[in-house]
């Protein structure tokens, strides 16, 4: 009868508006969270899960209520805006941890995030605008992913990028880096012969750390900057080096005394081959000298 069909439709409401406030409160005590100083970031990371799986299962209330009821107009996302990402992941003064929440793309950021860890998700692609205008972005860490594809343009706009950390995941091609880099890690992953721009890191003058154990390369990719420390390209399939890889052969004073650190072993190379290579180096390569 209509008596009861309006009936029905005074409870629906109801139960709307108190779901749609409890969703706010919700939001509102997360913040707060948010906003002290955590006990430990273990206790603080807890705190924000269980404050989100809250939030999004009134959400999903609201949403279902919406649906079925047929009395909204407004759609929820209207009434109820997108789940800020400090409610999924845990975020600490400009660091914003969103390790582990299977997470398949890179959620929208805080503009303020100077470090981004999204370790241990199932991300499979990197676009150009997930990261653009984060001009505070000084770290990416998506360790252990299933990317295949980054953007060429996906970090070449961030002026303050130092460290970027793509290792162990499915990458076949290193896109374009700023000039600011001091740390790469892309091991563990498919990038082959073509998978680096031709001089990629020779203007990268604050570059200290290269990273790329287990790929596919088959050569060194020069030129390296001086202010290099560490060069890590174990297990890739490099069998030749040149004599002026690493040192100037028309410079005999030319002396490369920040890279330490040279890892070659794994690879099909016979390092005594190429003895004047060394002549610059601290120390020679760890790699097969036989």
């Amino acid at each position: 009868s209509p008596e009861q069909f309006q009936l029905s439709s005074s409870k629906i409401i109801i139960v709307f508006v108190v779901v749609f406030v409890l969703t706010n409160i919700m939001l509102i005590t997360c913040n707060f969270i948010n906003t002290q100083k955590p006990l430990s970031f273990n206790f603080h990371h807890q705190l924000n899960v269980i404050c989100f799986n809250t939030a999004n299962i009134l959400f999903n209330l609201i949403s279902i209520i919406a649906a079925t009821s047929g009395l909204l107009l407004a759609k929820p996302a209207v009434l109820f805006p997108r789940m800020p990402t400090c409610l999924l992941c845990t975020c600490l003064g400009g660091s914003v941890y969103c390790d582990d929440l299977k997470l398949d793309h890179v959620p929208p950021l805080p503009k303020e995030t100077t470090h981004f860890y999204a370790r241990y998700n199932r991300i499979t692609k990197i676009n150009k605008s997930d990261f653009a205008f984060m001009n505070k972005l000084k770290r990416i860490d998506l360790t252990a992913n299933e990317i295949t594809s980054i953007d060429e343009k996906a970090f070449i706009g961030l002026p303050e990028l130092e460290e970027l950390v793509i290792r162990e995941n499915h990458i076949s091609q290193l896109p374009a880096l700023p000039e600011t880099m001091a740390l790469i890690d892309a091991s563990h992953n498919n990038i082959g012969t073509k998978g680096i721009h031709k001089e990629a890191f020779k203007d990268m003058t604050s570059l200290l750390y290269l990273y790329l154990t287990d790929n596919n390369l088959d050569y060194i990719p020069v030129p390296l900057p001086d202010s290099l420390r560490s060069l890590h390209l174990q297990r890739n399939n490099i069998q030749m080096m040149h004599e002026d890889t690493f040192c100037n052969l028309k410079d005999f004073n030319y002396i490369r005394n920040a890279l330490e650190d040279i890892r070659l072993d794994g690879n099909p190379i016979n390092l005594s081959r190429t003895p004047q290579a060394y002549i610059c180096l601290p120390r020679i390569p760890i790699g097969d000298l036989i």
